[in-house]
């Protein structure tokens, strides 16, 4: 599996181009906004576009949605249907924020906990994490040891819960529940920021590393 992240919108957000090397079948995932960079990428990796997945429904990751599925015909798999409320307020929040216009959009899937997601011959656990969004969904390539995380974990910090229906204590446990478990060498690629690893947040992220929480050997 390769990624090329393609960071969009004012705010900086990692959309992520993923995609099997050898079939070059990919999917986008959290097409924000800036589609002419999108496209480009996918232009110039010869990806063939099978759908687009979704972490949570805020404006930096999904406002671009609508349109990328309409223009390709693509389906929408994700989020969760927790964050129906966030897809519905897209138009309000492009106006608040002073983005381009946006439109809300209804998933082809709704995912829950558990779920399998493919993308060619790809496959992604569905981790349900809530806490920055009531639906927050991560997307985990177990053979290539990669999570998808959007804005539950950054490096060096976690994900805003005080934005409408946002929980800290609900992040933390998805973080250090669903999350840490999955193993220390676990490469993540964040909603915004570098990439990181389970491993080097569970050390020393001081939100929620072991220390940090009261569980250091």
């Amino acid at each position: 599996m390769k990624i090329v992240v393609i960071p969009v919108t004012p705010f900086q957000q990692n959309c992520s181009l993923i995609f099997d090397e050898v079939s070059k079948i990919g999917a986008v995932v959290d097409p924000g906004g800036d589609l002419e960079r999108v496209m480009q990428a996918v232009e110039q990796n010869g990806v063939k576009l099978e759908k687009i997945l979704i972490t949570h429904g805020h404006l930096d990751h999904a406002g671009a949605t609508a349109d990328l599925a309409e223009a390709l015909d693509l389906p929408i798999e994700g989020p969760h249907r927790d964050d129906q409320f966030w897809i519905e307020r897209i138009p309000r929040s492009a106006e608040q924020y002073g983005f381009p216009p946006a439109r809300m959009f209804t998933p082809d899937r709704w995912l829950e906990h558990g779920d399998k997601v493919t993308v060619g011959p790809m496959e992604f656990d569905v981790i349900h994490c809530p806490g920055h969004t009531p639906g927050h969904v991560v997307f985990f390539n177990a053979a290539s040891r990669v999570a998808i995380v959007g804005d539950v974990l950054f490096r060096s910090s976690i994900g805003r819960s005080d934005l409408p229906r946002g929980n800290h204590s609900d992040l933390v446990r998805s973080i250090r529940q669903r999350l840490f478990p999955l193993g220390d060498d676990i490469t993540f690629v964040p909603g915004h920021g570098q990439t990181s690893t389970f491993g080097w947040e569970r050390k020393t992220n001081p939100f929620v590393s072991d220390l940090a929480v009261g569980e250091a050997d």
